[in-house]
């Protein structure tokens, strides 16, 4: 399925502020759905002056009419002309009498949808459409009522080019509060009119145990909060109703996650809905997640240290060696050594388990080109392409095995003389294909798979990375090594 600015770029007449905009408006869709007990469609001109489905949102406490998405769809003959009056004229179109969709009686509701930009006056984007089911209506509650109210009031404002708020902040990814988890309607004095069964409850949690209804929302937190404890500076200005912001209130051990959405008619402030959610749980588990990663940076960060000491204590003990073949098998392992502890500094800064391995290999490259440069061997080194992102498991044993390649290209392609190592990266959404290749002498025939280094890459390689490796000699002279490592076991993620 075709993603909102997909659609809406692909009608050529719509800009990125326009775009944005839109998307705005439907991360509330489902707000504006729960209000209004209906569907909400968003619509957008296209060229041959009809109108597209950019966004759907299904009523969470309501039966749908749509049981398919209908976004990319062109607006069906029976709203066309409403939409198209609603959006040539500005104002908002009502259905003369209920439609009928698939057997079921309707009410629809056309809204323009409007956008002020900085420096131009208001113009129309597009259109919104709720669509009522009328086969499931009933007598209406009191919080059913109030829900209406607070949609037509928002409807109103998306007419006139004052909701969405592009200055309030975006939903959080977990425990944003909905309707449905508790809804608060503010006058605009700030004194609570309404404040649904959920709300009150969250409310009741957090030590409350009167009624909120002609309460000011402002008094009642003042009273919940306990003495000396410091509080969001914003709060008062959530618990107003005066700007669109979110704050949490803690109290004894809950904590009510809170969004205040106010309400204007034609620029004139008339209220606020401050939306309530209970997110104790979700904070606990939040905080948990902090800890836990705060607790493996640090194993990271002490597993580097004792990495970077061995390595420490075995160029010590190279140093001190009178055997040549001693000294050489001391300072491979320092080098190898040293890669594991590079890759473990890199996953300490981070919380994620993942590595930019192209950060990596730069680190690593510069350790093994000064560490195995011997007298009279200058090797130039020279990289292309991207490795991307990877898991701390491909990390490690790529960042060992590229340590030995290039090792070998420098100490024995390129031994005693002045030549370049060139590490050529191509990564698809299937593989990674790294080719290591230096100008030296090329490789001596029956040498390949006898050393200890070239032992350890194939393990690497084939073993824990599932790929394939093949070293040849370049016509002319050097040698290349291809390897090839599958990433189908992966989470597709973006590099």
């Amino acid at each position: 399925m075709s993603t909102l600015s997909d659609l809406v770029y692909a009608q050529g007449r719509s800009s990125a502020a326009d775009v944005e905009w839109l998307h705005r408006l439907a991360g509330d869709g489902q707000l504006l759905a729960d209000l209004a007990f209906a569907d909400i469609v968003i619509w957008v001109p296209t060229s041959d002056d009809s109108f597209i489905a950019v966004a759907h949102t299904r009523p969470g406490g309501a039966a749908t009419l749509f049981y398919r998405d209908i976004v990319g769809d062109r607006v069906r003959p029976q709203w066309r002309t409403q939409v198209r009056d609603a959006f040539q004229t500005g104002g908002i179109v009502d259905s003369a009498s209920p439609d009928w969709f698939e057997e079921t009686p309707t009410r629809v509701r056309a809204v323009p949808i409007v956008r002020h930009g900085k420096g131009e006056g208001p113009r129309r984007i597009g259109v919104l459409t709720r669509h009522t089911n009328l086969g499931d209506a009933r007598t209406p509650s009191r919080q059913q009522i109030t829900f209406n109210d607070c949609a037509d009031e928002l409807f109103g404002m998306v007419a006139s080019g004052e909701f969405p708020d592009l200055t309030a902040p975006t939903s959080p990814r977990r425990g944003a509060p909905r309707a449905s988890d508790g809804l608060i309607r503010l006058d605009v004095d700030g004194m609570t009119t309404f404040a649904s069964p959920n709300a009150l409850s969250a409310f009741n949690r957090l030590g409350f145990d009167d009624e909120l209804e002609g309460e000011s929302l402002v008094e009642v937190v003042t009273r919940i909060l306990p003495e000396k404890r410091q509080f969001d500076e914003s709060l008062p200005v959530v618990l107003t109703g005066r700007a669109p912001w979110r704050s949490d209130i803690d109290a004894r051990g809950v904590t009510v996650s809170l969004r205040t959405i106010p309400l204007r008619d034609h620029g004139t402030r008339i209220g606020a809905i401050v939306l309530c959610r209970d997110v104790t749980e979700i904070r606990h588990q939040e905080q948990e997640l902090i800890t836990k990663d705060a607790t493996i940076r640090e194993i990271h960060h002490r597993v580097k240290n004792n990495l970077q000491t061995v390595a420490s204590l075995l160029r010590i003990q190279a140093r001190r060696s009178h055997s040549d073949e001693a000294r050489e098998a001391l300072t491979q392992a320092m080098r190898r050594v040293a890669a594991i502890a590079v890759v473990h500094d890199t996953l300490s800064e981070g919380l994620a388990q993942n590595v930019d391995f192209d950060d990596v290999f730069d680190r690593v490259l510069k350790l093994v080109a000064e560490v195995a440069a011997g007298v009279n061997t200058r090797a130039r080194t020279h990289t292309s392409g991207t490795f991307g992102t990877l898991p701390s498991e491909y990390a490690t044993p790529l960042a060992l095995a590229l340590t030995e390649l290039v090792t070998n290209a420098v100490e024995h392609g390129l031994a005693g003389k002045e030549g370049d190592v060139e590490i050529v990266a191509e990564r698809s959404e299937e593989q990674l294909a790294v080719r290591v290749r230096d100008t030296g002498s090329g490789l001596p025939e029956g040498q390949v798979g006898r050393g200890l280094g070239t032992q350890i890459v194939r393990t690497l390689i084939q073993g824990e990375l599932g790929g394939t490796i093949d070293w040849h000699t370049i016509m002319g002279s050097g040698t290349e090594v291809t390897i090839e490592i599958p990433l189908r076991y992966l989470e597709r993620s973006p590099r």
